[in-house]
């Protein structure tokens, strides 16, 4: 690179990879988007987009005939001179690369629209067709060919030219819409749709040829640091550009200095990263949002001048500077001494203690407290890195800072050491508040991938805090917006209302019907389905060790209903449960032991009453109406392999069967050879789980008589339970559209009249799961801000 008649050396590459071009993949996205958005709103929605597109233009179409000719006729014009225009100049300024990237975006837009279903159609733009020059202009104002193509070609032009002509091309381009609605037209969506292809071929283009922002300034970083009196004399690359600035060292005729480079692409994954942590994390926990990439280079500068007056910067600031091609650049000092390691022992770590309450003593916060920005020199302490820095923040800032460190020391030094040198030096308070932030989402990214094996040592650092302060459990903080509760609970709700919604649409004919019914027997019907909650309740209890509250159990039962009708297979249910007995006192493997215990004995009890009811019943039926058929059998039977083939080939779980599952089966076996031993508690098990499947039964029993049905209380028992076990099998959370089917088939095949079984069933799962769901909905939220769950 030759620079104001000498040649400064420059070693390592300056180039960007393509991974990392923000602003390129970005506008890549969003045109990915743009055209799907107009895809799908053309196949679905285009009718009333023309209804709509012909209200708008007899509201300003104002021009007359002529007029609307004229006006025609001049856009036209222009439009068919933009692509040539571009070409000149691209010409005129010798850029050939650039050429070659116009010419083949321009060519590959018109060839995707050429391509048809019978093969290829050629443009037809010709002068022997039309007697009129307007006439002649539509065929390019309205063929989507020409209009993929401008779009295609400006988009790619776009970065090089100068800001002035952009805007007025583009403003040019994109005047085809009102135009048309001006004059009285409707923009035809394939135009629409060539202006979206068009987009999209040119960011791709833009994507693999790159911009002017690609281009380093260096000759300007060279000039600028020549008027502070620095003669730089070469330059390496020390890290190229990527999620970070490009960082060069600077060969100077003194001592070697650090220059950072920060780009279009830096400032646009900037922006992406404080608008996610705008929308998901809480105020405070992370550096107050800039309102460009130059306030954030002028920040970490005052930083590290601010922090170097408390006599704790490992390097001096020199100079800030706005480059060309909207590139900025930060200049300082090399950092001094080694960063810290295990050798420097506990004594050293003991001052890093001290520096870093020097700092919080000083109202600032470091915020990236990684063992490369913790410097030693001379066996003193100093900091280098200040993006994350902070000056009188909040309090959460600090927390932050010491958690970082916490972290980072016990990677070096272990977790007993440094949790003790913490404790001595901070207080038990502020690492006990600290220790609640050692957290994947707490800690920001860059600390916990500067430490080996992260969570582990997270989770060490955490349970030793724990330990030299004598508390039981440390609960993690929360630092998002929304909790994991809320974020299930939306999710579940939306779950619920998918799935409910059509059974809205015969909730009229089912009302007519209900009028009709006889309501004592829907009251037995409802006080049964209540006493099923008895019976769960009564049998977890029990599969617990009756070391639980009764009744927050027997409210948890009621919530259950809630998570399981909204999750497939019942799992939230399930996981509702866990968590409410590990809430409660009990250990992880214990409560997920006693949860497995029940539905062990709730599926051997399910089984045994089915045989004995159907050797009761004592007929043969067709139960084809809600077996299913051999091909979902099958597709079961396939996936039921296909998944223990997975467990016999993935080594992680394997490893989460042998650690995880296995652990929980020797438990669940151990409480049932004690079971065998204390006959009382396996028949307040047992009785409990026969009242659930008898309970659902009797309340199915009792919404077929409300409506004037008649059939045996065995019958009904074999279809609840044959219809419910197929039904479990269903995807769709609680079972919801197969557990109907399935009971209204069983039901017929027993020979009660669809007349009856429809708004039977349907009350019955009124009854038993939608009244039940909307109390457990309430139920869970008084659990959550209880504590309980």
């Amino acid at each position: 690179m030759r620079v104001d008649g000498r040649e400064v050396p420059v070693s390592g590459s300056l180039l960007q990879p393509r991974t990392r071009r923000t602003s390129d993949i970005l506008r890549v996205v969003l045109s990915a988007v743009f055209t799907a958005v107009v895809i799908t709103g053309s196949l679905i929605t285009r009718p009333q987009w023309e209804n709509l597109e012909r209200s708008v233009s007899e509201i300003v179409g104002f021009l007359t005939p002529e007029q609307s000719n004229l006006v025609y006729i001049l856009y036209g014009i222009a439009i068919l001179a933009l692509p040539f225009a571009i070409l000149v100049r691209l010409i005129w300024g010798g850029q050939w690369k650039l050429l070659g990237g116009f010419l083949s975006a321009g060519l590959i837009a018109l060839l995707l629209f050429s391509i048809t279903g019978t093969g290829f159609s050629a443009p037809r733009w010709h002068l022997s067709e039309p007697e009129q020059v307007n006439t002649f202009l539509s065929q390019f104002l309205d063929d989507p060919r020409w209009i993929a193509m401008l779009a295609a070609t400006l988009t790619v032009a776009s970065p090089w030219l100068p800001a002035r002509w952009r805007r007025w091309w583009w403003t040019l381009l994109l005047a085809f819409v009102p135009i048309h609605l001006v004059v009285s037209l409707v923009v035809p969506a394939r135009a629409l749709l060539g202006l979206a292809v068009g987009w999209l071929v040119g960011a791709v283009i833009v994507l693999v040829v790159g911009t002017p922002t690609l281009e380093v300034p260096l000759d300007a970083a060279v000039r600028v640091l020549a008027r502070r009196g620095f003669q730089v004399t070469a330059f390496q690359v020390v890290r190229p550009a990527g999620r970070g600035p490009l960082v060069l060292s600077a060969k100077t005729e003194a001592d070697p200095l650090i220059v950072e480079m920060y780009g279009q692409n830096q400032r646009s994954r900037s922006a992406l990263r404080q608008l996610r942590r705008w929308l998901t994390i809480r105020p405070g926990e992370y550096p107050t949002l800039f309102g460009s990439m130059r306030r954030a280079v002028e920040h970490r500068a005052l930083m590290g001048i601010a922090i170097g007056d408390l006599g704790l910067g490992s390097n001096r600031p020199l100079t800030v500077a706005a480059l060309d091609r909207g590139w900025m650049m930060y200049a300082h000092t090399e950092p001094r001494g080694v960063p810290l390691a295990a050798e420097h022992g506990e004594q050293m770590l003991v001052k890093v203690w001290q520096a870093l309450g020097t700092l919080h003593e000083g109202q600032i916060t470091h915020g990236d407290l990684r063992a490369e920005d913790i410097r030693i020199v001379d066996g003193d302490v100093r900091f280098s890195g200040f993006m994350m820095s902070e000056f009188g923040t909040y309090d959460v800032r600090f927390q932050s800072d010491v958690a970082q460190l916490l972290l980072t020391s016990a990677a070096l030094f272990g977790p007993e050491t440094a949790v003790r040198t913490a404790l001595e030096l901070m207080g038990p308070q502020r690492v006990l508040s600290a220790s609640r932030r050692l957290t994947k989402t707490a800690i920001p990214q860059q600390v916990r991938k500067a430490v080996p094996n992260v969570g582990e040592v997270m989770k060490a650092t955490r349970d030793e805090v724990a330990v030299q302060t004598d508390q039981d459990k440390i609960e993690a903080a929360r630092i998002t917006r929304f909790s994991r509760n809320q974020i299930i609970q939306l999710v579940l709700l939306i779950g619920l209302v998918y799935v409910a919604y059509p059974y809205i649409s015969a909730a009229p004919g089912f009302f007519s019907e209900l009028q009709q019914a006889n309501w004592w027997w829907a009251a037995l019907g409802l006080a049964v389905s209540a006493l099923t909650y008895l019976g769960a309740a009564m049998a977890l209890w029990a599969c617990a060790s009756e070391e639980v509250n009764f009744r927050n159990l027997l409210f948890m039962q009621v919530a259950n209903t809630f998570a399981a009708t909204t999750t497939p297979a019942g799992v939230g249910g399930l996981a509702l449960s866990v968590r409410f007995l590990q809430k409660s006192g009990l250990g992880a493997v214990r409560a997920t032991a006693a949860v497995a215990l029940q539905q062990t004995i709730q599926v051997v009890t399910h089984l045994v009453l089915l045989v004995f009811f159907s050797v009761a019943a004592g007929v043969s039926t067709n139960l084809s109406h809600f077996v299913p058929s051999a091909t979902i059998l099958y597709l079961v039977a396939g996936t039921l392999l296909g998944l223990l083939g997975v467990t016999m080939f993935v080594p992680k779980i394997r490893r989460w069967l042998v650690h995880e599952v296995r652990p929980q089966l020797a438990d669940v076996l151990a409480q049932l050879k004690d079971l065998a031993r204390r006959p009382g508690r396996l028949a307040m098990i047992v009785g409990g789980c026969a009242t659930t499947t008898l309970g659902m039964a009797l309340a199915l029993w009792a919404s077929i008589e409300a409506f004037g049905g008649s059939t045996t209380f065995v019958t009904v028992t074999i279809v609840t339970m044959i219809g419910g076990t197929l039904a479990s099998a269903a995807p769709t959370p609680g079972g919801v559209g197969a557990v109907e089917a399935a009971l209204i088939g069983g039901l017929a095949a027993f020979g009660v009249a669809a007349t009856i079984a429809v708004p039977a069933v349907l009350l019955y799962r009124v009854l038993t799961c939608w009244l039940p769901v909307f109390c457990g909905w309430a139920i869970m939220r008084w659990l959550t801000s209880n504590d309980m769950i």
